[in-house]
């Protein structure tokens, strides 16, 4: 990883579209600070696509569609994604399950969730899990004492282990049926919102990000970021960013977002 400041000023130039994770990346200590929010609604701004890539639930996603300065949400680690259509003035669900499958899928999640509260002390189900369409999240930090590396991967596999797919995010480890991910609804999303094949043009995209459920997009995006608290997760994460800021969640995207924004010739 380099330092962020070494990014080349014409692939800064060439960026049109900033994707972000939620979760230590945008926020900072669980709470979405006002330096953060400026920074992702002054992109929006200035010209930029901006979408949050998170494993946040459809209830969340629903409001951020909504009411944050964004083009459109991922969730649920690629479940679905959400944008608000201005003209029509109603919100656009893109779902990859129908509603039939998704009911079926959660007798089989609920029991998987249930088995692993009992077997790893300390877990909970998230906070969230009510208003969640798609997957399981147990919670290994966020509301409960955090728990040793060793016992997230456990979660991990037992989860694997019951035919889930399942990914660690900065507080949870989420768990669904089926082989989608953040970044094969990040590539449908922008091929049906915007019409752009991101295989030919992810050289247009920074994504940013800061734990083990980003490593598909580090991996994709040449031009991918992690604020500075990755290197709390970085023996976790499957490919690493190609840069790093110096500054951990919410200030690290902020200096992000001033660094894109200087490349324009905005502050």
């Amino acid at each position: 990883m380099k330092p962020l400041s070494e990014f080349s000023p014409n692939d800064l130039r060439q960026i049109r579209g900033v994707l972000f994770d939620i979760d230590d990346t945008l926020t900072t200590d669980g709470q979405l600070t006002p330096e953060a929010y400026a920074a992702m609604a002054s992109l929006k701004t200035a010209g930029f696509i901006v979408v949050p890539i998170t494993g946040r639930p459809a209830g969340w996603c629903d409001h951020i569609a909504r009411m944050w300065p964004v083009d459109g949400v991922v969730g649920e680690n690629g479940a679905f994604y959400f944008h608000f259509d201005q003209a029509a003035r109603k919100l656009k669900q893109r779902f990859i399950k129908d509603d039939a499958t998704r009911q079926l899928d959660r007798e089989r999640l609920t029991a998987v969730a249930q088995h692993i509260l009992q077997t790893v002390p300390g877990t909970a189900l998230a906070s969230d899990q009510r208003y969640r369409e798609a997957d399981i999240a147990i919670d290994f930090c966020e509301d409960v004492a955090a728990l040793p590396h060793t016992e997230v991967a456990r979660i991990k596999m037992l989860m694997e282990s019951a035919g889930l797919t399942a990914k660690i995010s900065s507080i949870h480890v989420n768990g669904w049926l089926g082989g989608y991910d953040k970044l094969s609804t990040t590539q449908l999303f922008m091929k049906e919102r915007f019409g752009i094949d991101l295989d030919a043009r992810k050289n247009e995209f920074m994504f940013v990000g800061d734990s083990p459920n980003d490593g598909p997009m580090f991996g994709y995006f040449p031009h991918s970021v992690g604020v500075a608290n990755i290197m709390d997760l970085l023996d976790m994460i499957s490919a690493e960013p190609a840069y790093v800021t110096k500054a951990r969640c919410g200030a690290g995207f902020a200096e992000v977002a001033g660094v894109l924004l200087a490349s324009r010739g905005r502050d």
